[in-house]
Protein backbone atom coordinates (compact mmCIF):
# COMPACT_ATOMS: atom_id res chain seq x y z
CA UNK A 1 0.00 0.00 0.00
CA UNK A 2 1.16 3.55 -0.71
CA UNK A 3 0.11 6.94 -2.02
CA UNK A 4 1.31 8.03 -5.45
CA UNK A 5 -1.81 9.94 -6.53
CA UNK A 6 -3.34 12.56 -4.24
CA UNK A 7 -7.09 13.17 -4.28
CA UNK A 8 -9.26 16.03 -3.07
CA UNK A 9 -12.26 15.69 -0.79
CA UNK A 10 -14.53 16.93 -3.55
CA UNK A 11 -13.49 14.41 -6.20
CA UNK A 12 -13.55 11.61 -3.63
CA UNK A 13 -17.08 12.52 -2.52
CA UNK A 14 -18.20 12.56 -6.15
CA UNK A 15 -16.63 9.13 -6.73
CA UNK A 16 -18.33 7.70 -3.64
CA UNK A 17 -21.76 8.86 -4.84
CA UNK A 18 -21.69 5.73 -7.01
CA UNK A 19 -21.74 3.53 -3.86
CA UNK A 20 -24.36 2.86 -1.21
CA UNK A 21 -22.01 3.01 1.75
CA UNK A 22 -23.15 6.22 3.39
CA UNK A 23 -21.53 9.60 3.91
CA UNK A 24 -17.78 10.28 3.89
CA UNK A 25 -16.64 11.28 7.40
CA UNK A 26 -12.87 11.31 6.88
CA UNK A 27 -10.09 9.72 4.85
CA UNK A 28 -6.32 9.41 4.96
CA UNK A 29 -3.56 8.00 2.79
CA UNK A 30 -1.76 4.79 3.72
CA UNK A 31 2.00 5.09 3.26
CA UNK A 32 3.11 1.44 3.55
CA UNK A 33 3.90 -0.47 0.38
CA UNK A 34 5.08 0.43 -3.09
CA UNK A 35 2.50 -0.48 -5.74
CA UNK A 36 -0.84 1.39 -5.66
CA UNK A 37 -2.36 4.45 -3.96
CA UNK A 38 -4.44 3.45 -0.94
CA UNK A 39 -6.71 5.36 1.41
CA UNK A 40 -8.57 4.46 4.57
CA UNK A 41 -12.14 5.72 4.31
CA UNK A 42 -14.34 6.35 7.32
CA UNK A 43 -17.93 6.29 6.09
CA UNK A 44 -21.13 6.59 8.08
CA UNK A 45 -21.62 2.84 7.46
CA UNK A 46 -18.12 1.85 8.60
CA UNK A 47 -14.50 1.69 7.41
CA UNK A 48 -13.33 0.78 3.89
CA UNK A 49 -10.16 0.75 1.82
CA UNK A 50 -10.01 2.69 -1.46
CA UNK A 51 -7.35 1.63 -3.97
CA UNK A 52 -6.26 3.62 -7.02
CA UNK A 53 -4.44 1.30 -9.41
CA UNK A 54 -1.26 2.94 -10.63
CA UNK A 55 0.57 2.58 -13.94
CA UNK A 56 2.31 -0.71 -13.14
CA UNK A 57 -1.10 -2.40 -12.78
CA UNK A 58 -2.67 -3.58 -16.03
CA UNK A 59 -6.40 -2.67 -15.94
CA UNK A 60 -7.10 -5.96 -17.73
CA UNK A 61 -5.92 -7.78 -14.57
CA UNK A 62 -8.49 -6.13 -12.32
CA UNK A 63 -11.27 -8.70 -12.93
CA UNK A 64 -8.81 -11.38 -11.77
CA UNK A 65 -7.96 -9.54 -8.55
CA UNK A 66 -11.52 -8.55 -7.72
CA UNK A 67 -12.95 -11.93 -8.68
CA UNK A 68 -10.32 -13.77 -6.66
CA UNK A 69 -11.15 -11.90 -3.45
CA UNK A 70 -14.83 -12.71 -3.90
CA UNK A 71 -14.04 -16.37 -4.67
CA UNK A 72 -11.75 -16.82 -1.68
CA UNK A 73 -14.24 -15.16 0.65
CA UNK A 74 -16.95 -17.49 -0.62
CA UNK A 75 -14.63 -20.41 0.23
CA UNK A 76 -14.16 -19.23 3.80
CA UNK A 77 -10.88 -17.33 3.49
CA UNK A 78 -10.94 -14.06 5.45
CA UNK A 79 -9.99 -11.34 2.98
CA UNK A 80 -11.36 -7.96 1.83
CA UNK A 81 -14.59 -8.08 -0.15
CA UNK A 82 -15.06 -5.82 -3.19
CA UNK A 83 -17.90 -3.35 -2.66
CA UNK A 84 -20.41 -3.16 -5.50
CA UNK A 85 -21.32 0.17 -7.02
CA UNK A 86 -24.94 1.13 -7.57
CA UNK A 87 -24.61 0.05 -11.20
CA UNK A 88 -23.49 -3.46 -10.13
CA UNK A 89 -19.85 -2.98 -11.10
CA UNK A 90 -16.86 -3.03 -8.75
CA UNK A 91 -14.34 -0.87 -10.64
CA UNK A 92 -14.67 2.88 -11.20
CA UNK A 93 -12.32 5.74 -12.05
CA UNK A 94 -10.85 8.40 -9.78
CA UNK A 95 -8.14 10.97 -10.58
CA UNK A 96 -7.60 9.30 -13.94
CA UNK A 97 -6.94 5.91 -12.35
CA UNK A 98 -9.04 2.74 -12.14
CA UNK A 99 -10.28 2.50 -8.56
CA UNK A 100 -12.13 0.11 -6.27
CA UNK A 101 -13.48 0.05 -2.72
CA UNK A 102 -13.11 -3.04 -0.53
CA UNK A 103 -14.23 -3.85 2.99
CA UNK A 104 -11.92 -3.14 5.92
CA UNK A 105 -10.51 -6.03 7.95
CA UNK A 106 -9.95 -5.59 11.68
CA UNK A 107 -6.56 -6.53 13.05
CA UNK A 108 -2.91 -5.53 13.11
CA UNK A 109 0.09 -6.75 11.19
CA UNK A 110 2.98 -8.09 13.25
CA UNK A 111 6.23 -6.08 13.18
CA UNK A 112 7.99 -8.94 14.98
CA UNK A 113 6.22 -12.20 14.16
CA UNK A 114 6.43 -15.01 16.68
CA UNK A 115 6.61 -18.74 16.06
CA UNK A 116 2.85 -18.93 16.57
CA UNK A 117 2.25 -16.22 13.95
CA UNK A 118 4.38 -18.20 11.49
CA UNK A 119 2.35 -21.33 12.23
CA UNK A 120 -0.89 -19.44 11.57
CA UNK A 121 0.45 -18.08 8.28
CA UNK A 122 1.54 -21.50 7.07
CA UNK A 123 -1.93 -22.94 7.64
CA UNK A 124 -3.64 -19.92 6.08
CA UNK A 125 -1.46 -20.03 2.97
CA UNK A 126 -2.23 -23.71 2.42
CA UNK A 127 -5.95 -23.08 2.92
CA UNK A 128 -5.81 -20.26 0.38
CA UNK A 129 -4.06 -22.53 -2.14
CA UNK A 130 -6.74 -25.18 -1.75
CA UNK A 131 -9.56 -22.62 -1.95
CA UNK A 132 -8.12 -21.21 -5.17
CA UNK A 133 -7.91 -24.54 -6.99
CA UNK A 134 -11.27 -24.08 -8.73
CA UNK A 135 -10.95 -20.34 -9.39
CA UNK A 136 -11.66 -20.16 -13.14
CA UNK A 137 -9.49 -17.17 -14.12
CA UNK A 138 -5.75 -17.29 -14.75
CA UNK A 139 -3.11 -14.57 -14.60
CA UNK A 140 0.49 -14.90 -15.74
CA UNK A 141 3.12 -14.03 -13.13
CA UNK A 142 5.11 -11.24 -14.80
CA UNK A 143 7.47 -11.23 -11.82
CA UNK A 144 8.50 -14.87 -12.05
CA UNK A 145 11.83 -16.01 -13.45
CA UNK A 146 11.06 -14.86 -17.01
CA UNK A 147 10.52 -11.28 -15.86
CA UNK A 148 13.60 -10.91 -13.68
CA UNK A 149 16.20 -10.23 -16.36
CA UNK A 150 14.22 -7.39 -18.03
CA UNK A 151 13.73 -5.85 -14.59
CA UNK A 152 17.40 -6.31 -13.77
CA UNK A 153 18.46 -4.64 -17.02
CA UNK A 154 16.60 -1.49 -15.93
CA UNK A 155 18.67 -1.28 -12.73
CA UNK A 156 21.95 -3.05 -13.53
CA UNK A 157 23.95 0.02 -14.55
CA UNK A 158 23.49 1.59 -11.11
CA UNK A 159 23.45 -1.55 -8.98
CA UNK A 160 26.96 -1.09 -7.62
CA UNK A 161 25.90 2.32 -6.27
CA UNK A 162 23.87 0.34 -3.72
CA UNK A 163 26.60 -2.18 -2.93
CA UNK A 164 29.90 -2.78 -4.69
CA UNK A 165 29.91 -6.10 -6.54
CA UNK A 166 26.12 -6.40 -6.62
CA UNK A 167 25.99 -6.55 -10.41
CA UNK A 168 28.33 -9.54 -10.50
CA UNK A 169 26.34 -11.42 -7.84
CA UNK A 170 23.01 -10.85 -9.56
CA UNK A 171 24.30 -11.94 -12.96
CA UNK A 172 25.53 -15.22 -11.50
CA UNK A 173 22.30 -15.90 -9.62
CA UNK A 174 20.14 -15.07 -12.63
CA UNK A 175 22.04 -17.54 -14.80
CA UNK A 176 21.71 -20.28 -12.18
CA UNK A 177 18.00 -19.75 -11.61
CA UNK A 178 17.10 -19.38 -15.29
CA UNK A 179 18.85 -22.68 -16.04
CA UNK A 180 17.20 -24.66 -13.24
CA UNK A 181 13.77 -23.12 -12.59
CA UNK A 182 11.10 -25.85 -12.37
CA UNK A 183 8.09 -25.87 -14.70
CA UNK A 184 6.40 -29.15 -13.73
CA UNK A 185 5.35 -28.63 -10.09
CA UNK A 186 1.69 -28.20 -8.97
CA UNK A 187 0.30 -24.80 -9.89
CA UNK A 188 -2.68 -22.68 -8.89
CA UNK A 189 -3.53 -19.29 -7.46
CA UNK A 190 -0.72 -17.83 -5.36
CA UNK A 191 -0.73 -14.63 -3.30
CA UNK A 192 2.88 -13.86 -4.31
CA UNK A 193 3.28 -11.08 -1.70
CA UNK A 194 2.24 -12.56 1.65
CA UNK A 195 4.52 -10.42 3.80
CA UNK A 196 3.69 -9.59 7.44
CA UNK A 197 2.06 -6.29 6.44
CA UNK A 198 -0.43 -8.24 4.32
CA UNK A 199 -1.57 -10.51 7.15
CA UNK A 200 -3.71 -9.23 10.04
CA UNK A 201 -3.91 -10.71 13.52
CA UNK A 202 -6.12 -10.23 16.54
CA UNK A 203 -3.75 -11.35 19.27
CA UNK A 204 -2.21 -14.64 18.17
CA UNK A 205 -5.12 -15.48 15.86
CA UNK A 206 -4.94 -14.66 12.17
CA UNK A 207 -7.88 -12.45 11.20
CA UNK A 208 -7.36 -12.05 7.46
CA UNK A 209 -5.19 -11.79 4.35
CA UNK A 210 -5.06 -8.57 2.32
CA UNK A 211 -3.50 -6.99 -0.79
CA UNK A 212 -4.04 -9.53 -3.56
CA UNK A 213 -2.68 -7.26 -6.31
CA UNK A 214 0.32 -9.49 -7.07
CA UNK A 215 -1.81 -12.65 -7.03
CA UNK A 216 -1.41 -14.83 -10.10
CA UNK A 217 -1.27 -18.40 -11.39
CA UNK A 218 2.07 -19.98 -10.57
CA UNK A 219 3.86 -22.78 -8.71
CA UNK A 220 2.24 -23.25 -5.30
CA UNK A 221 5.42 -24.09 -3.43
CA UNK A 222 6.99 -20.88 -4.79
CA UNK A 223 4.42 -19.01 -2.69
CA UNK A 224 5.61 -21.03 0.30
CA UNK A 225 9.20 -20.04 -0.53
CA UNK A 226 8.16 -16.37 -0.56
CA UNK A 227 6.70 -16.79 2.93
CA UNK A 228 9.88 -18.41 4.24
CA UNK A 229 11.76 -15.30 3.14
CA UNK A 230 9.18 -12.90 4.50
CA UNK A 231 8.44 -14.50 7.88
CA UNK A 232 11.39 -16.59 9.05
CA UNK A 233 14.38 -14.24 9.02
CA UNK A 234 15.16 -12.08 12.04
CA UNK A 235 15.12 -8.30 11.56
CA UNK A 236 17.99 -7.56 13.92
CA UNK A 237 20.67 -9.97 12.68
CA UNK A 238 19.13 -11.20 9.39
CA UNK A 239 19.56 -14.85 10.44
CA UNK A 240 17.13 -17.60 9.49
CA UNK A 241 15.03 -18.76 12.45
CA UNK A 242 14.74 -22.53 12.13
CA UNK A 243 12.00 -22.73 14.76
CA UNK A 244 9.85 -20.32 12.77
CA UNK A 245 10.61 -22.14 9.53
CA UNK A 246 9.63 -25.47 11.08
CA UNK A 247 6.36 -24.01 12.40
CA UNK A 248 5.41 -22.43 9.08
CA UNK A 249 6.27 -25.50 6.99
CA UNK A 250 4.66 -28.04 9.33
CA UNK A 251 1.43 -26.02 9.49
CA UNK A 252 1.35 -25.65 5.71
CA UNK A 253 1.97 -29.34 5.00
CA UNK A 254 -0.61 -30.38 7.58
CA UNK A 255 -3.24 -28.65 5.40
CA UNK A 256 -1.72 -29.24 1.94
CA UNK A 257 0.94 -31.97 1.89
CA UNK A 258 3.73 -31.32 -0.61
CA UNK A 259 5.41 -33.87 -2.83
CA UNK A 260 9.06 -34.96 -2.65
CA UNK A 261 9.62 -33.10 -5.93
CA UNK A 262 8.28 -29.88 -4.39
CA UNK A 263 10.48 -30.40 -1.34
CA UNK A 264 13.58 -30.93 -3.48
CA UNK A 265 13.01 -27.65 -5.31
CA UNK A 266 12.24 -25.55 -2.23
CA UNK A 267 15.84 -24.24 -1.77
CA UNK A 268 16.04 -23.08 -5.39
CA UNK A 269 12.58 -21.49 -5.19
CA UNK A 270 13.48 -19.70 -1.95
CA UNK A 271 16.66 -18.42 -3.60
CA UNK A 272 14.60 -17.17 -6.54
CA UNK A 273 12.05 -15.53 -4.27
CA UNK A 274 14.84 -13.63 -2.51
CA UNK A 275 16.22 -12.46 -5.86
CA UNK A 276 12.76 -11.39 -7.06
CA UNK A 277 12.21 -9.11 -4.06
CA UNK A 278 15.76 -7.80 -4.12
CA UNK A 279 15.24 -6.77 -7.76
CA UNK A 280 11.95 -4.96 -7.23
CA UNK A 281 13.32 -3.25 -4.13
CA UNK A 282 16.48 -2.27 -6.03
CA UNK A 283 14.48 -0.81 -8.92
CA UNK A 284 12.21 1.15 -6.55
CA UNK A 285 15.19 2.29 -4.45
CA UNK A 286 16.77 3.81 -7.54
CA UNK A 287 13.61 5.12 -9.23
CA UNK A 288 10.91 6.11 -6.71
CA UNK A 289 10.04 9.78 -7.37
CA UNK A 290 11.09 12.30 -4.75
CA UNK A 291 8.16 13.47 -2.64
CA UNK A 292 6.07 10.30 -2.99
CA UNK A 293 4.41 9.19 0.22
CA UNK A 294 6.09 5.80 -0.08
CA UNK A 295 8.31 3.85 2.30
CA UNK A 296 11.24 2.58 0.20
CA UNK A 297 12.51 -0.86 1.25
CA UNK A 298 16.18 -1.75 1.46
CA UNK A 299 17.27 -4.22 -1.27
CA UNK A 300 20.30 -5.31 0.77
CA UNK A 301 18.02 -7.14 3.21
CA UNK A 302 17.12 -9.53 0.40
CA UNK A 303 20.66 -9.72 -0.92
CA UNK A 304 21.56 -11.27 2.44
CA UNK A 305 18.75 -13.80 1.99
CA UNK A 306 20.03 -14.65 -1.50
CA UNK A 307 23.43 -15.43 -0.03
CA UNK A 308 21.86 -17.63 2.65
CA UNK A 309 19.80 -19.67 0.19
CA UNK A 310 22.83 -20.33 -2.03
CA UNK A 311 24.24 -22.51 0.76
CA UNK A 312 21.08 -24.58 1.34
CA UNK A 313 21.08 -28.09 -0.10
CA UNK A 314 17.94 -29.59 1.46
CA UNK A 315 14.51 -28.37 2.52
CA UNK A 316 15.19 -29.98 5.89
CA UNK A 317 17.54 -27.05 6.57
CA UNK A 318 14.44 -24.82 6.57
CA UNK A 319 12.69 -27.16 9.01
CA UNK A 320 10.71 -29.33 6.60
CA UNK A 321 10.11 -32.87 7.83
CA UNK A 322 8.17 -35.24 5.60
CA UNK A 323 8.34 -38.75 4.25
CA UNK A 324 10.29 -38.68 1.01
CA UNK A 325 11.90 -35.29 1.64
CA UNK A 326 15.65 -35.19 0.92
CA UNK A 327 17.89 -35.74 3.91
Amino acid sequence: MAVYTDISEGELASFLDAYSIGTLLSYKGIAEGVENSNFLLHMSSGAYILTLYEKRVNPDDLPFFIGLMQHLSDKGINCPLPVQRKDGGTIGELAGRPAAVVTFLEGMWMRRPTVEHCREVGAALAAMHLAGQDFPLRRHNALSVGGWRPLWERAAARADEVQKGLAREVEADLALLEANWPTDLPQGVIHADLFPDNVFFLGQELSGLIDFYFACTDTLVYDLAICLNAWCFEKDNYSFNLTKGTALLSAYTAVRPISPAEARMLPLLAHGAALRFMLTRLYDWLNTPAGSLVVKKDPIEYLRRMRFHRQIRSASEYGLTMEGAPA
